[in-house]
């Protein structure tokens, strides 16, 4: 159930108003300045073959081939330096990152124009003369996209050509948009700024409805919607896109320990996290990073078991999530009484159906379970939520 059926409108007006400074202010490609913490100074440009974009490469082309990132602006405006600094020091590790829309353009952006960064790179790479000749691992590329490019990201996210896809403050606005959801094949992450983000509620929706089986990660910072992006390198968002890309894009296990197991480099830190089906590619799974309140119910073969866990808690209020897994059988249905601590009541609610009492019920679309298979819901609430007690049974 989407929670703000007017966030797409408030989306496009914050972010706008964002972008809409960085026309006036921003560099143009003459006077625009290498940089980046990566080992490779990075700077950006424009393509005859692709006007209407802005193109981020190392200023010395590496040996190693650049893996290929296509990126949506925040309020799918057209100006590809709206992002510069993020951009910017992704590239300066190594990678070829293309944003829609010219440098300090103007207009709105679209989904398509991602395919035609995707096609556009391709071509690159094979055609002789061209600067990027058999210089770009086209095998490797990702799609993401902030705030109203995050819906770009998704639109385009089942292309075949497309190795992960990354969603920055960002949701579907719409549950006749889920088909978008259910055809993701490859590993997606969320990187939000936490409750205070308008895009919260709407991210939190889609990483319930996520398929089975899916690897996923879902990190958030209490920074609000407008992120990091303008901070040098693009701040903590920038330093973390980095890498989540070095790891999916280029197989490096160790920035892949930041997002893997219980022990994460980012479960360790101010990030609160979120997991869902993810290796370090070796075949061992990993174990989510979640704090038990509640025991499995229902004697020795229970139906089903619910896990409590607070992910973000602020005085007078929290966000909760609850897992719930089939037991030895399948499910159609579930049921989850909820103890919660005294004063402390729920706000709103996610992936489930309110119901008598202290109860919840499962959606339409996340009832029926395979044995010991998983879903989550999730409440904001007022009060401490520490201490609350889960029971699931079935229905």
């Amino acid at each position: 159930m989407r929670t703000r059926a007017k966030i797409g409108v408030v989306l496009s007006a914050v972010v706008v108003s964002v972008t809409a400074a960085a026309v006036v202010l921003g560099a143009t490609p003459a006077d625009a300045a290498t940089g980046g913490s990566g080992p490779y100074p990075a700077d950006y440009e424009t393509s005859a073959g692709l006007p209407d974009h802005t193109i981020y490469r190392p200023q010395a082309l590496p040996a190693q081939r650049l893996p290929i990132f296509v990126w949506g602006n925040g309020g799918c405006a057209a100006n590809g330096t709206g992002q510069v600094n993020f951009l910017r020091e992704i590239s300066s590790h190594g990678f070829l990152a293309i944003a829609s829309g010219a440098p300090n353009g103007s207009g709105s952006t679209t989904s398509p124009m991602l395919t035609r960064s995707i096609d556009w790179a391709v071509a690159e790479n094979s055609r002789p003369g061209s600067k990027y000749y058999g210089r770009l691992d086209t095998t490797k590329i990702a799609v993401g996209g902030w705030s109203c490019g995050g819906l770009e990201a998704y639109a385009v996210s089942h292309d075949a050509r497309v190795t992960t896809t990354t969603i920055f403050s960002s949701g579907l606005l719409n549950d006749a948009d889920d088909y978008q959801l259910r055809r993701l094949t490859k590993p997606i992450a969320y990187f939000i700024g936490g409750p205070s983000d308008i895009a919260y509620p709407n991210a939190v929706d889609d990483w319930g409805k996520l398929p089975a089986g899916l690897p996923a990660f879902m990190g958030n910072l209490n920074v609000g919607h407008g992120g990091t992006y303008d901070q040098p390198n693009g701040g903590e968002f920038g330093r973390v896109a980095v890498l989540y890309l070095t790891w999916r894009l280029k197989g490096d296990t160790t920035a892949g320990a930041n997002f893997v197991g219980a022990a994460c480099g980012l479960c360790r830190s101010q990030w609160q996290v979120q997991q869902k089906n993810l290796t370090l590619d070796d075949g061992t799974p990993v174990t989510p990073p979640v704090t038990p309140s509640s025991s499995p119910s229902g004697g020795a073969n229970p139906a089903c078991s619910a896990v409590y866990a607070v992910q973000d808690q602020w005085p007078g209020g929290f966000v909760a999530n609850v897992t719930v897994t089939a037991g030895s059988t399948a499910l159609t249905g579930w049921q989850v009484a909820l103890g919660l601590p005294s004063g402390a009541t729920i706000t709103s609610l996610w992936n489930a159906v309110p119901g008598d009492a202290a109860t919840v019920t499962n959606q339409s679309y996340n009832g029926r379970l395979t044995a010991g298979q998983s879903t989550t819901f999730g409440f904001q609430g007022t009060g401490n939520g520490s201490g609350a007690t889960v029971t699931c049974a079935a229905r």
